[in-house]
């Protein structure tokens, strides 16, 4: 015991460095630098963006690659939408304040830029595998791309673990708890059930993942936001006064009030823009790993498609959330986490817990699936095809695990290597700026209706 707690300080060490202040400048700064250079493309283009995520077009069933360009966007939203949107913008209110839901908004802005990035750097340079499927991701755009192979296996390490902690044990725990204490089922049969969906859909691949995650993600993220939406209709009275402290309270300190300790700005900032990052996951390296299986020609147009996914995860999602506890006003009380907002909808809906319960479940069983594609992606970057399926079966096993062990270690653990994942991304992002803007410009002057 002695051992793992030592370990334990020593990771949080690690994690103090990995989501610190100049970690966090360095993500937010790239979705500036990126920004900049791309001339704000995320602000003038987001309405070309979201009809090409939402309307199918018939030609691209005929263009290299695997799932089409929206189930491309559910397999990466159903890695992202998850209990960060719930409790991570819970958590980030109660110890920051409103003001923090101010920066996660700017954050989520400026990772627009990232995420576009990240997705046309990995249609570029993505490969074929053995079987004929896609591979791509920070690995491969910073091996091809930089010529620095090393600095992707670096990455595809640190993925390949860190999809077992925040991708799948810390999930299948939430579920369990969320079960326990709202349905009274015991963790080890919420294991066994989660284990058994789980295997059904990634056994199957990318294909069976996108195929089911474009039913569950649209349905899950509708159902957590009418909700959502439901509420902020009820008050709808108290909702620009809630707008009003958020904004507020981002750039003035919070006094204590109630169970509120208290917040400076800096306070604010650092949990609105760690909370942001940690739920859309622009700049850490996931998401155009699934990016890459879209079945598409043109880098560019992917990757407009995977910016939408952080405006939908943090611009939506993680404001219906946010917009709840402020009007609840229960962020005063001292609680935190999952739990304050379960308590901000059933204290403004008649049954809101449930629809937090529901969310919850959902959110997380879909993280699984999308972080299970990222974590086999790095594993065959660095061994090959042959260890694909027994790495989805130790995933498998790894999500019964996850319900019924205590996890502080695990969550420690899994969330530094996740922050660890972003530095050989960041580096890939920024060296290969010119090839960001020079496919961006091809695209936009061959598109004569743009």
């Amino acid at each position: 015991m002695d051992f793992i707690a030592t370990l334990d300080v020593f990771i949080g060490k690690i994690n103090a460095f990995a989501w610190g202040p100049p970690m966090l400048i360095l993500l937010v700064g790239t979705g500036c630098w990126l920004t900049y250079k791309l001339r704000g493309l995320q602000f003038r283009k987001l309405g070309h963006a979201l009809w090409l995520a939402f309307v199918k077009r018939k030609a691209d069933d005929d263009e290299p690659g695997d799932i089409s360009h929206f189930a491309a966007l559910m397999t990466a939203l159903s890695a992202t939408v998850g209990t960060g949107n719930i409790a991570g913008v819970a958590t980030a209110i109660a110890i920051g304040g409103p003001g923090a839901l101010f920066w996660m908004w700017m954050t989520g802005l400026v990772g627009m830029a990232t995420k576009y990035s990240e997705a046309i750097l990995a249609v570029k340079y993505r490969v074929k595998d053995e079987k004929g499927e896609m591979c791509g991701g920070p690995m491969y755009y910073i091996a091809r791309g930089l010529n620095m192979p090393w600095l992707g296996v670096v990455f595809a390490v640190f993925a390949s673990i860190a999809a077992f902690g925040i991708g799948n044990m810390v999930q299948s725990n939430s579920v369990a708890d969320a079960m326990e204490s709202t349905f009274g089922i015991e963790p080890m049969i919420t294991g066994l059930v989660l284990m058994a969906f789980t295997a059904a859909v990634i056994l199957g691949g990318i294909k069976s993942i996108g195929r089911v995650t474009s039913i569950i993600v649209p349905a899950m993220i509708a159902f957590y936001t009418l909700g959502a939406l439901y509420i902020i209709f009820s008050h709808i009275s108290m909702v620009p006064a809630a707008f009003v402290t958020i904004v507020k309270l981002a750039f003035n300190p919070t006094a204590a009030t109630g169970g509120f300790a208290g917040a400076t700005i800096m306070l604010a900032i650092r949990m609105g823009v760690a909370r942001g990052v940690f739920s859309n996951e622009s700049g850490l390296g996931s998401a155009p790993i699934a990016a890459a299986a879209a079945k598409t020609k043109s880098p560019a147009t992917q990757a407009l498609i995977s910016m939408t996914q952080t405006f939908i995860d943090t611009i939506i999602v993680c404001t219906m959330t946010g917009l709840v506890i402020v009007i609840s006003g229960l962020w005063k009380t001292g609680l935190t986490g999952a739990e304050l907002t379960a308590k901000s909808f059933e204290a403004t809906m008649p049954g809101g817990a449930y629809v937090v319960t529901i969310g919850i479940i959902f959110f997380a069983y879909s993280t699984m699936l999308g972080w299970c594609y990222y974590g086999e992606k790095s594993i065959e970057y660095l061994f090959g095809t042959k260890v694909i399926l027994p790495y989805r079966l130790v995933f498998v096993c790894f999500v019964g695990l996850g319900a019924v062990a205590k996890l502080s270690f695990v969550w420690n653990l899994s969330d530094t290597l996740n922050g660890l994942m972003a530095i050989p991304n960041l580096i890939g992002l920024l060296l290969l700026t010119p090839v960001i803007v020079s496919e961006t410009k091809k695209y936009f002057g061959k598109d004569k209706e743009l």
